[in-house]
């Protein structure tokens, strides 16, 4: 049936593009649009049939591309104005595709499995059921292990719309030669072979054309820089970033306090499970808590510290704190549905780094009074009252039993024994079943008299806790975690590991860089990528090998205006495994009230 329109094209005042569109690209374009409609003088009478007839092309336009030929004052567009649009959009290049691969491949091991598959094939386009999913795997899969790496996916893609174009152009085909068989007969009796020999290309179709709908609306553009389907942004500001509801103190809420240790070369920190009974909008905020000295670098700039949020049961990133405020306070807002997330405190080690060795005279924690009585000074004593801040997690000036197991594990690597916490409940006075301030101080003391004044084991405890023989805290950083949720009225937040975390936040930094940044193809070397992520208060280098070899490359970025790098120096070298990602650097201000500007230079190195 044919789909003319008698109203006015108001794409057909857009300038046109300089020159003739190629014959290629004309017979592309002549050929979805005759799979679409009856004849070429039809119009296009939505942006929607506009979007399909582009996928159908090879092309996928971000909505803001689209909203440049298809405006708010558009009623149709011709054909010479849909061949004018696909001389001005590119096809899909191959950077693309690997923002598309790493968007389905949800737990970011570098595969696509049928339920990843599936999950993304049932949120958009025509719905497609299991099998019929894992027939579009098997038909790629050529090792034959059930899942599509970026190769086998590519091909997919593209072969999908190889196989329209061809089934398109037959259609074409059959049409001319319906035209001329039909040259000498009545108008009628030609409309009927027309519709006849286009119903038969329908039929042929049918299958790609559900399989068509599903993947490449999922290559689409617009799409590259979303959460996977159990999370969205909401309120996106300028940047793309979100803002903090003004409303929060309507809003339930849980907090936490934690802090990250250095310890060695690594860092580490608590870790929280995050349960929401129902589907919720959801505002995270984090910030460093100025306990003693910490919370700053030496130079006065506040430390990061960030939050990844995860998926509990595969580990697959969810979403990162992009916001930050003057105080140092990073926060995130998104719609989240019920379920378990971890969240992981995330700092960079740009400004929470271990000091130089420097000569420093070593304060006294102990005097002796009259009768070889053992007392604290008040420098240690105030420096365990910053401990037992520290300690006190939920923030109820009282230490419980999980509380204090959690101290424990952290200064001596054991959890609190029964008949441990038996010694505490006879030693000193508690407030409902917890320790107080007093008695935490008095449980000090008790140690130091066992070791009859000698100091060791007391100056493990405070350099486990991030204090220097000043008795300086300069090598922790405590913060404040706060989740509010608008719809669900009673999220449970829990402590559930104080750990090093590199691997999981190297994997989500890696899959941040993926959905956020953007993608370079590294020109010297085959299946190489570089990603960038950057704002305005921080930027993130990944590499992405996807070749069958180990390379090494320079990540140059001294010529980068105020920044810092983790790695300690602005040139750094990678070394990235076959079929691996690798962090090259997290950078950060020097100066939080000077413009952050990044260059980065990449080298292959042999």
């Amino acid at each position: 049936m044919s789909r003319r329109s008698s109203r006015p094209s108001t794409a057909s005042s857009r300038p046109r593009t300089a020159g003739q569109p190629s014959r290629d690209i004309y017979l592309e374009c002549q050929a979805a649009f005759l799979g679409h409609y009856d004849d070429l003088g039809d119009k296009i009478d939505s942006k929607e049939d506009l979007i399909l007839l582009l996928q159908q092309t090879g092309r996928n336009p971000t909505s803001k591309s689209v909203a440049k030929y298809w405006t708010p004052r558009t009623e149709s567009m011709t054909f010479e104005d849909f061949v004018d649009v696909c001389s001005r959009e590119p096809v899909t290049s191959e950077e693309e595709l690997l923002k598309a691969f790493h968007k389905i491949d949800l737990n970011g091991d570098g595969y696509i499995s049928l339920d990843e598959l599936y999950k993304i094939m049932t949120t958009k386009g025509e719905k497609m059921s299991k099998d019929e999913v894992k027939d579009i795997i098997d038909e790629v899969d050529e090792n034959k292990d059930g899942k599509l790496d970026y190769k086998e996916f590519a091909k997919m893609v593209l072969s999908t719309t190889e196989e329209y174009k061809k089934l398109a152009l037959r259609n074409l085909e059959k049409r001319e030669k319906n035209r001329k068989l039909h040259g000498e007969i009545t108008p009628r009796k030609a409309s009927q072979e027309r519709r006849l020999s286009k119903q038969s290309v329908l039929d042929e179709t049918s299958a790609l054309s559900k399989r068509r709908s599903s993947t490449l609306s999922h290559v689409s553009n617009d799409d590259y820089s979303k959460p996977s389907p159990r999370v969205s942004t909401n309120s996106i500001s300028k940047g793309g970033r979100s803002k903090e509801p003004t409303n929060l103190k309507d809003w339930p809420m849980v907090q936490s306090k934690g802090t990250f240790f250095l310890e060695d070369s690594s860092i580490i920190s608590h870790v929280y499970t995050l349960n929401l009974t129902e589907d919720s909008d959801v505002w995270i905020s984090i910030q460093p808590l100025k306990i003693g000295e910490s919370g700053e670098a030496l130079d006065g700039t506040f430390i990061d510290t960030a939050l990844f949020v995860i998926y509990e049961d595969d580990n697959s990133f969810v979403a990162f704190t992009e916001t930050k405020d003057i105080r140092g306070k990073y926060g995130l807002r998104c719609n989240m549905t019920k379920g378990k997330y971890l969240l992981i405190p995330f700092t960079t080690g740009c400004r929470l780094k271990p000091k130089k060795e420097t000569a420093m005279k070593e304060a006294k924690l102990i005097m002796k009074e009259k009768g070889d009585k053992i007392v604290l000074t008040r420098g240690f004593k105030k420096a365990l009252e910053d401990i037992f801040e520290m300690a006190d997690l939920d923030g109820n000036r009282l230490l419980s039993r999980e509380e204090f197991n959690w101290y424990n594990m952290r200064t001596s690597g054991e959890e609190v024994a029964d008949d441990e916490w038996s010694v505490v409940e006879d030693n000193i006075e508690l407030d409902k079943g917890q320790i107080t301030l007093a008695g935490f101080i008095k449980l000090n003391e008790m140690e130091a008299e066992d070791n009859e004044g000698d100091t060791e084991d007391l100056w493990i405890t405070l350099s486990a806790m991030g204090f220097n023989k000043s008795l300086l805290l300069d090598e922790a950083c405590p913060f404040l975690l706060k989740v509010y949720t608008q719809k669900c009225s009673d999220p449970e937040l829990e402590v559930s590991a104080l750990k090093s975390n590199k691997d999981t936040l190297d994997k989500a930094s890696c899959q941040l860089a993926f959905t956020k940044g953007e993608a370079k193809k590294v020109k010297a070397i085959k299946d190489v990528m570089i990603y960038q992520y950057i704002n305005d208060h921080r930027a993130l280098i990944v590499v992405e090998n996807k070749s069958k070899t180990k390379i090494k490359m320079s990540l140059d970025c001294s010529k980068t205006r105020n920044g810092v790098s983790h790695t300690g120096s602005m040139l750094g070298t990678v070394t990235v495994p076959a079929q691996t990602s690798v962090v090259g650097h997290h950078i950060l201000p020097l100066n939080d009230g000077s413009d952050l500007n990044v260059i980065c230079e990449e080298s292959v190195l042999k």
